[in-house]
């Protein structure tokens, strides 16, 4: 709440001292910003502008593709839903989104750990008329805080030994966390559930897998920490929007 209110205190100052940014002369200021995908998007979720780190990272031809869409409609499954969400609610709310640690879709061929910021655009008489934000591949993150270093632990541990660790629990006690802990801290962090956290690194895990090795869809299922092929097919489904042979088909086409 505290922070909520610092920020809308700072937009109406900012508002008061300067004239309102022209959207071309941020985009070119993130220009330079290689490791950070900025944006801006309008009163309904659609991006008005975003530098050429937003497109590389979804693969993109050019900035223009995205103009006037919806991340859901730039990125498919979850990995385009959930953002699009998370904008509805600051749109309806004006509640930022600060340092937000959440899985993204990159190149567009490999989910990673990125930090999200968004901000509500508050207009002078006072209401949110569209969102600026930015977003940072953090994997090589978590620097500064306790909380940080465990969660890096058990980020570690889970990519380490994904095909034995199959519960929460095991994932705890690999990671030398109680369970109450364990799920305090990706809830607090991620925003999730140890169950959550473990499947979306099983499809990260997975991802890989698909592009780089010559093994058959099942194993690389078992070798990711699936049960089997099937629940491995729809929870990559659920999260990409393609089957795992489509996913494997579609980026050696891209590859060629």
């Amino acid at each position: 709440i505290k922070m909520r209110k610092r920020i809308n205190q700072l937009s109406h100052v900012a508002a008061d001292l300067v004239p309102p940014i022209d959207i071309g002369l941020l985009v070119q200021l993130f220009e330079h910003a290689f490791e950070i995908a900025f944006f801006i998007k309008d009163a309904e979720g659609r991006y008005v502008g975003i530098n050429e780190s937003l497109a590389r990272r979804h693969g993109l031809k050019c900035k223009a593709d995205a103009i006037g869409k919806r991340p859901s409609e730039i990125c498919p499954g979850e990995f385009g839903q959930v953002p699009t969400e998370q904008d509805a609610r600051i749109l309806r709310t004006g509640v930022p989104l600060i340092d937000h640690l959440e899985m993204q879709w990159h190149l567009p061929h490999e989910p990673v750990w990125c930090s999200t910021t968004k901000l509500p655009i508050v207009s002078a008489d006072g209401q949110v008329s569209g969102i600026i934000g930015f977003s940072r591949d953090v994997r090589m993150p978590f620097e500064g805080n306790e909380s940080s270093a465990e969660l890096a632990k058990v980020l570690k541990s889970l990519e380490d030994n994904i095909s034995e660790i199959r519960t929460p629990s095991s994932l705890a006690e690999r990671a030398n966390l109680s369970l109450q802990r364990l799920a305090r801290l990706t809830k607090r962090l991620l925003g999730l559930t140890p169950g959550q956290l473990m499947t979306k690194t099983r499809i990260a895990v997975a991802t890989r897998l698909l592009i780089e090795s010559p093994d058959s869809i099942a194993d690389i299922a078992l070798a990711s920490g699936f049960y089997d092929q099937s629940a491995f097919t729809r929870s990559f489904k659920v999260a990409t929007g393609v089957t795992p042979s489509e996913f494997r088909k579609q980026t050696r086409t891209q590859s060629r």
